[in-house]
């Protein structure tokens, strides 16, 4: 496999008897857990696996999953805690103002100022739009919301993000 591979759900658990896991999604494309999707379990120190997603399901806001070929409990205990991940050939071509994670995450925020906040360490989806969870040095995480009127520039060739905070969000 020569292609970059990109992070799209962690395997936190099996659930029930049949070979389903449940997922921590981490991407806003649904189409990647539909069924016939090709998909890479990467975990450390182990080999790359190759599935083909079989069902798709939403539960209590996870992702459940079987694989084809995995019929049982025993067939994907293994993959707990690794990632889910997609090829870059499978990448689709995103409008203006959009993004995906790994464009963002890792990304150094600066204050329209010039000051620099931290590096963008998780992307949170709660609802209308993204939350950037911002590390900081010697300070707690800093949330910052996905919208116009904070995000003034993104360069995801350099990995920069300039933000213009409104009042109390850096409180």
């Amino acid at each position: 496999m020569n292609d970059p591979l990109y992070n799209v759900g962690q395997i936190i658990n099996t659930h029930g008897i049949k070979g389903e896991v449940k997922v921590r999604r981490i991407t806003d494309f649904d189409e990647r857990f539909r069924p016939g999707q090709q998909l890479y379990w990467v975990s450390e120190d182990k080999p790359l696996v190759e599935l083909v997603v079989k069902s798709h399901r939403v539960h209590k806001g996870f992702d459940l999953v079987t694989f084809e070929n995995h019929h049982s409990i025993n067939d994907v205990e293994g993959y707990r805690n690794g990632y889910l991940k997609v090829s870059s050939s499978v990448h689709e071509e995103l409008d203006e103002h959009e993004f995906y994670f790994h464009e963002i995450i890792g990304s150094t925020v600066y204050l329209t100022s010039g000051e620099k906040l931290g590096v963008v360490k998780e992307i949170l989806t709660p609802g209308a739009n993204d939350v950037w969870v911002v590390q900081r040095e010697g300070a707690k995480d800093l949330l910052i919301p996905y919208i116009e009127d904070v995000v003034k520039d993104i360069d995801t060739e350099s990995k920069e993000i300039t933000i213009d905070p409104i009042e109390g969000l850096l409180d």
